[in-house]
């Protein structure tokens, strides 16, 4: 089931090489335990992302959502299924990937600084070098003269600003995130939400973006794509975000185009997350 506005998108997408594109892919896990054991989580699941495009994919708690972004990582290979990247195949880590995980993914004992650049340093930038690029990223996400902080010293919001930071510092073509703020407070969420939208309206790098928070995905994107419930997790839906750039993303709720866009989307939803809710239940 896919908007007509989706196909259209879609085909605009089609002229150029998309930053991301996974066609015809299935992921079965199979127990250790017992091989004939086997569960399939993704399957047959089409998705792409074109350059500069901001695409956010909701579905039903369990449906698969990180796996797809794991295969887009080059951290998971598919049982089936074509991965690739600005039209090169990816096998292992893509390099042209940023990704930023929903835990915490900082280094406790290095400061907000050394976290940072550490991706930098792994890829044997100098040090010197590595920490002036380091304090300049910190300064865009507002922790200038928190770079001494160690992640235990900080709040929420500000380790989130220091992954958010060490994702980006090394200017990855497209950019990975996994409910990067799911743990945050509204209020804070809104801010962290904002100040992403401000760095990528900046460069307009590929962004797939996963969430749970229907209100987000709109809020944040140019496309919402909708995942059916798993397992066997599938795009079922598609949807052009036309609401007008620069957004703030608490403003933006109250336009009529906003409330008609999320109750089309979460018509389409809705159903999944009660089958979600359901399987969640009789396991």
């Amino acid at each position: 089931m896919v908007s007509t506005e989706a196909v259209a998108v879609t085909g605009q997408s089609q002229a150029q090489t998309p930053a991301l594109l996974l066609k015809d892919i299935t992921c079965t896990f199979v127990s250790r335990d017992d091989p004939s054991q086997r569960y399939t989580a993704v399957a047959n699941s089409t998705l792409s992302v074109a350059p500069g495009e901001f695409v956010s994919v909701v579905g039903p708690t369990g449906c698969g959502k990180s796996t797809l972004l794991n295969i887009a990582a080059g951290l998971l290979a598919p049982s089936s299924g074509v991965v690739e990247s600005f039209g090169e195949s990816v096998n292992g880590v893509n390099k042209r990937s940023g990704y930023m995980f929903q835990g915490e993914a900082l280094l406790p004992w290095r400061s907000a600084l050394d976290n940072v650049v550490a991706g930098l340093e792994f890829a044997g930038v100098e040090r010197a070098q590595a920490c002036e690029q380091g304090r300049e990223w910190m300064k865009r996400v507002g922790l200038s003269g928190f770079e001494d902080r160690f992640p235990h010293q900080m709040s929420g919001g500000m380790r989130k600003r220091t992954m958010l930071a060490q994702t980006l510092i090394r200017d990855p073509d497209l950019i990975l995130m996994d409910e990067p703020f799911s743990a945050l407070d509204i209020q804070t969420r809104q801010l962290m939400e904002n100040e992403v939208l401000e760095l990528w309206m900046a460069k307009r790098k590929a962004v797939l973006f996963i969430t749970h928070d229907l209100d987000e995905a709109i809020a944040m994107s140019d496309r919402v794509v909708v995942l059916s419930a798993g397992p066997g997790t599938h795009p079922i839906g598609e949807f052009v975000i036309d609401l007008p750039r620069p957004r703030d993303v608490a403003e933006v709720r109250m336009q009529p185009r906003f409330i008609e866009l999320h109750g089309a989307i979460w018509a389409v939803l809705r159903d999944e997350v009660l089958k979600g809710y359901a399987q969640q239940k009789r396991a």
